[in-house]
C-alpha cells in the first residue's frame, strides 16, 4: 500500500508506549496495532485528530506516501 503510517517514529520521539498512546487517544490497543503494522485500509478523521492531539504533531508526520 502506498500510504505508510509512521506512528512508531512519533511514539519514539515522545518516548511514549503504545498502551499510553492508546489510552490518551481513546483508541484500542488493537486498532493502534492495525495502524502500526500497515494493515489499516482507512483512517477516520476523528482517529487521525486524536493521534495528532496526543502526539502533538501534524497528519503529515504520521502518514507518508511511498511510491510502489
Amino acid at each position: 500500500m502506498p500510504i505508510v503510517v509512521r506512528i512508531n517514529v512519533e511514539l519514539a520521539k515522545q518516548e511514549m508506549s503504545v498502551g499510553e498512546f492508546a489510552d490518551r487517544g481513546g483508541l484500542t490497543p488493537a486498532n493502534v496495532a492495525v495502524l502500526k503494522n500497515g494493515r489499516a485500509k482507512a483512517v477516520r478523521f476523528s482517529t487521525l485528530e486524536a493521534m495528532c492531539r496526543v502526539l502533538n504533531c501534524q497528519p503529515g508526520d504520521l502518514l507518508e506516501f511511498v511510491e510502489e
